[in-house]
């Protein structure tokens, strides 16, 4: 007797690819559709959760309570995490055809964007993605070194990544020793020989990105001060008229809070974060070492372009800033996965409100979709992608209605799941996640911090076999 697909006894057959919050809350709507579905969430690290885990700032423990929504998810018996299998290493798109009716790609924007100018290759000039992977102790990241014997920093962007960036900098190491921060790095941060910290907005302080809360926390760093400068803070007709518009009630108010820096009293704090705005990097300067020395900054002005947006323009007004280290930080970018069809200019997976395209047709890709920021770019914050996800799955749920579907000759799991022991034998289920998940927390709480992380897949398969084994002896 054949079932019915979407039946208990014949699920719908779901492959995610990328374990972070996207292919999360795509799982969490799956489940509360009317066809019974089972999923397979997989990640090419040991770990789930993606940038809740390695991309939120180790003092912003709040908002990676959200991992607490996601263990309920990944502990529904519909929903089976796979981690570190890579995708287009471990397992292609061929494979996934084989095994699926549907398959979502939610891998994110793990790469940056550049400056595009002389001398961003020079020693002490790094992307602020690998800092931030760097101190959450994302594996990859974890050989990478950080000049912290320079007393100058410069972080280019005025989005929540560039804040998060200067805040850790600023904060003293007791502020930062009750985080989850990765040990390695809060040694350096020990060492930190950093004074000084500027962070550059080619526009004004009315077109900033980060939000209300992040500049908030500037005036409450433990020895730290925050400053701007009054001459930049002073608004031009065009930043003034785009506040008094319906909905810029808390912009203005973020450019209050800004202005209101710039009347700090300093009292002698170890550490001073500087605002600037209206100002670009066009060149880094470095010494006959190849070590960054300083940035060449031009002054802008602003102008409303065609479209009605506010532009900046140089005016060709230099100055010259001391900075031994500067981080980039204007935005994320999408990697192309093999085999998937991907948009080369904007950096995401070409797709038509979560359904991926041909590029040759522009028609839909029978059972392949995509959402977070691999879909729609490196926008809004963790929770933008429960409504971006909902968009795709709607989509997914009519194709499933109408029969536009794949037709796996292998849809049983225990077909899959001999394949991936068979390609990558220490990958991970979620129970294995929970033991090191347990003793990341165990470790953390005799040092009073809310875990400290394993930062290599190799310490984590090592940890993993050593509790299987006691546990089976």
């Amino acid at each position: 007797m054949t079932h019915q697909l979407g039946t208990a006894e014949n699920p719908l057959r779901v492959a995610i690819i990328g374990a972070g919050p996207a292919g999360f809350y795509a799982a969490g709507d799956l489940l509360k559709r009317k066809p019974v579905v089972e999923i397979d969430i997989y990640d090419r690290l040991p770990t789930p959760y993606g940038l809740v885990r390695s991309g939120i700032a180790p003092d912003h423990s709040r908002i990676k309570m959200v991992s607490l929504l996601f263990d309920r998810i990944a502990q529904d018996p519909g929903v089976h995490f796979i981690g570190n299998v890579e995708f287009g290493r471990d397992i292609h798109v061929e494979d996934l055809r084989r095994h699926y009716h549907q398959i979502i790609y939610s891998t994110g924007a793990p790469s940056d964007r550049s400056l595009g100018i002389p001398g961003e290759d020079l020693v002490g000039s790094h992307p602020a993605t690998d800092f931030v992977a760097w101190y959450n102790g994302h594996p990859d990241y974890h050989d990478l070194q950080f000049d912290l014997s320079v007393e100058n920093a410069v972080i280019v962007g005025v989005g929540n990544v560039a804040l998060d960036v200067a805040r850790i900098l600023s904060r003293t190491p007791d502020e930062l020793a009750t985080t989850d921060v990765a040990d390695y790095a809060l040694e350096a941060f020990r060492q930190s020989c950093v004074k000084h910290i500027y962070i550059l907005g080619r526009r004004g302080p009315a077109q900033v990105k980060f939000t209300l809360a992040e500049i908030k926390e500037f005036a409450d760093l433990e020895d730290a001060h925050t400053v701007t400068l009054p001459e930049e803070m002073a608004l031009d007709p065009l930043s003034q008229a785009e506040l008094e518009k319906e909905g810029g009630w808390t912009q203005k108010r973020i450019v209050e809070v800004l202005q209101g820096y710039s009347q700090t009293e300093l009292t002698g704090r170890k550490r001073q974060v500087t605002f600037r705005f209206l100002v670009s990097p066009v060149e880094l300067i470095g010494n006959d070492e190849g070590r960054l020395t300083a940035v060449k900054l031009e002054k802008n002005e602003l102008f409303l372009n065609d479209r009605g947006d506010i532009k900046s323009r140089a005016t060709g007004q230099f100055e010259m800033l001391d900075a031994g280290l500067v981080f980039r930080s204007i935005g994320y970018r999408g990697t192309a996965l093999p085999g998937v069809p991907f948009n080369e200019r904007w950096g995401v997976i070409l797709n038509d409100c979560g359904r991926v395209l041909d590029p040759a047709t522009s028609r839909p890709v029978l059972g392949e979709y995509t959402a977070g920021w691999i879909k729609r770019g490196p926008t809004g914050v963790v929770g933008t992608n429960k409504q971006d996800a909902a968009e795709t799955v709607k989509w997914m749920m009519a194709d499933f209605e109408a029969g536009r579907i794949l037709r796996p000759p292998a849809p049983q799991r225990d077909a899959l799941m001999a394949l991936i022991q068979e390609r990558q034998p220490h990958h991970f289920t979620f129970e294995d996640w929970l033991v090191l998940d347990k003793i990341e927390q165990d470790r953390g709480s005799k040092e009073g911090r809310p875990r400290v992380k394993f930062t290599t897949k190799e310490e984590m398969i090592a940890v993993l076999a050593r509790e299987k084994s006691d546990g089976a002896a």
